[in-house]
């Protein structure tokens, strides 16, 4: 047994050991932390609570904004030259990798462009308002320069395994770049990389798209057809005949493409990411050519509420403050959430690029967190607010008009709520758009994650482990459809936390070279 499958099995049997006896809000604590503690919560004091703000958001952004000076604005300087990267200019068939440029753009895109773009928008907007998106584009700019570090490095410390294939990301970074002596570190990442890709990156988009088809069908065949009709099981689990078909569904169409390896999943990801995002972008911009006149409003709304949000209703000590740090941080963490720029995750599907020049993929991945969250993300919240729709909100009601009385949506229904009023003019199912969005996003999500759990696994337990590890991704693409797992998918969001600070570390500890490989990099002419 070599030694770090032995640190990987310490490491799940630490893992699940503190999951028995402490449960999930242990976990779920890193993204609260240290705000879950009262002591902490109000420092320095109630009017001015710092401490509320979680130490994740601290570290993710303050670690952006960290790179962001010591490279001198590498999201600014040298996007130009992702974009040509991306477009094939400097592309080699002759050089060591899996994946063109574009192909490994795409694979990462396909994780990260998903439900937190539709939902997590909507979601972030419901909480914390319009000026959530502001905060939301701030994350995003400083999330580049994570993304330009973490990928440069993934790819620089980068490995092969016995067939050729490339073995790379934050764990390989770790280990290669720090020394064997933060090997645990390594193992720790990878370990919860795995965790991650069974629950976020896989049981909840399943759900998703079984929960959606289902209510599709059951808005039109009602609960009682034989198809939506739930047969208990146990407890307060029921399950219906259409919830075991999407599962079977699901599991049949990332099963076809996952059992081929890295390049399927780049080919793959290469069509659908592109696809999926078209219809979604070119649906958003009809509505808001059709609401032109009100864009302007709109972005008044956005810059008001996040830099002079309204005070707080009721009188609660703090005030003006709190709704501020509220609309920061909801804007802040679905950012984060959204393109998920230092977490590591990325790194490993811009690791397998077929080049030899480690920053030139860096440059390219930076153009991720511009097409989620500065286009995408923006498309949604656009839309959501030129719509009116973000007057069923909570943040609508607690601060602007508490004798609202119209339903509240979040949440997805939120977001399809808003297109079926913006395309209503049009056609009146502007709501089934975001239920094939939902379904195609999710689908791509979980597909590009099993390759982040596939080379995770291979780092920890070798290449004879990953057959077994699909077998259990797949059956976790059945259980999600079939089941709403509260708690699995909250231990994945906490898994997809504690991922982000053995990159971090690695990212600060090794910035030195990575500025010097960056200024070598473009010292010369292309």
């Amino acid at each position: 047994m070599g030694t770090r499958t032995k640190y990987g099995l310490i490491s799940f049997t630490i893992i699940f050991l503190i999951l028995i006896f402490f449960g999930v809000d242990f976990y779920n604590a890193v993204w609260t932390f240290p705000g879950n503690f009262d002591f902490i919560k109000n420092f320095p004091s109630k009017d001015l609570p710092l401490g509320m703000i979680p130490l994740m958001v601290i570290s993710l952004v303050g670690t952006g904004i960290f790179i962001t000076f010591r490279l001198g604005f590498p999201q600014i300087r040298y996007l130009w030259h992702g974009v040509l990267a991306t477009t094939g200019k400097f592309d080699n068939p002759e050089d060591k990798g899996d994946l063109n440029h574009f192909k490994a753009l795409s694979t990462a895109l396909s994780a990260t462009v998903g439900i937190g773009n539709i939902a997590g928008v909507a979601t972030a907007l419901y909480y914390g308002g319009p000026g959530a998106l502001f905060w939301m584009w701030i994350t995003a700019f400083f999330g580049t320069s994570l993304k330009f570090a973490e990928s440069t490095l993934s790819l620089k410390y980068r490995d092969y395994d016995s067939n050729g294939r490339t073995a790379g990301g934050p764990m390989y970074t770790i280990e290669k770049g720090l020394g064997q002596n933060w090997r645990w570190l390594a193992v720790a990442f990878a370990s919860f990389a795995i965790i991650c890709s069974f629950a976020t990156g896989n049981a909840i988009q399943s759900f998703t798209v079984s929960d959606q088809i289902y209510s599709e069908f059951a808005n039109v065949l009602g609960t009682h057809h034989f198809l939506t009709e739930k047969f208990h099981v146990f407890g307060n689990f029921g399950v219906s005949v259409l919830q075991i078909i999407n599962g079977v569904v699901l599991v049949a169409i990332v099963g076809v493409v996952i059992i081929g390896g890295i390049k399927r999943i780049g080919d793959v990801a290469g069509f659908l990411a592109p696809f999926m995002a078209a219809i979604y972008v070119f649906t958003a911009l009809i509505i808001l050519i059709a609401n032109f006149g009100a864009l302007g409003e709109s972005f008044s709304l956005i810059f008001k509420y996040a830099l002079n949000p309204p005070a707080q209703i009721a009188g609660v000590g703090g005030g003006t403050f709190l709704v501020f740090l509220n609309v920061m941080l909801w804007g802040i963490k679905r950012g984060l959430y959204s393109n998920e720029a230092g977490q590591g995750s990325a790194a490993i599907a811009h690791s397998t690029a077929k080049t030899k020049y480690p920053v030139r993929e860096g440059t390219v991945a930076m153009l991720g967190p511009y097409i989620d969250t500065i286009i995408i993300c923006s498309m949604t919240g656009l839309v959501i607010i030129v719509t009116g729709a973000w007057h069923f909100t909570g943040f609508y009601v607690k601060y602007i008009d508490p004798q609202f009385t119209g339903k509240l949506l979040n949440s997805s229904v939120l977001t399809a709520f808003a297109f079926k009023r913006g395309l209503a003019w049009l056609f009146p199912y502007g709501d089934k758009i975001i239920t094939l969005s939902v379904a195609l996003f999710a689908i791509s999500t979980a597909i590009s994650w099993s390759f982040y759990g596939d080379r995770a696994t291979d780092y920890l337990f070798g290449e004879k482990a990953i057959i077994y590890y699909k077998w259990v991704f797949l059956l976790f693409v059945f259980i999600g459809a079939v089941a709403q797992l509260e708690a699995i998918w909250a231990f994945g969001d906490a898994a997809l936390g504690f991922m982000t600070f053995p990159n971090l570390i690695a990212i600060i500890l090794l910035s030195g070279k990575l500025k010097k490989m960056t200024k070598e990099y473009f010292s010369q002419e292309f």
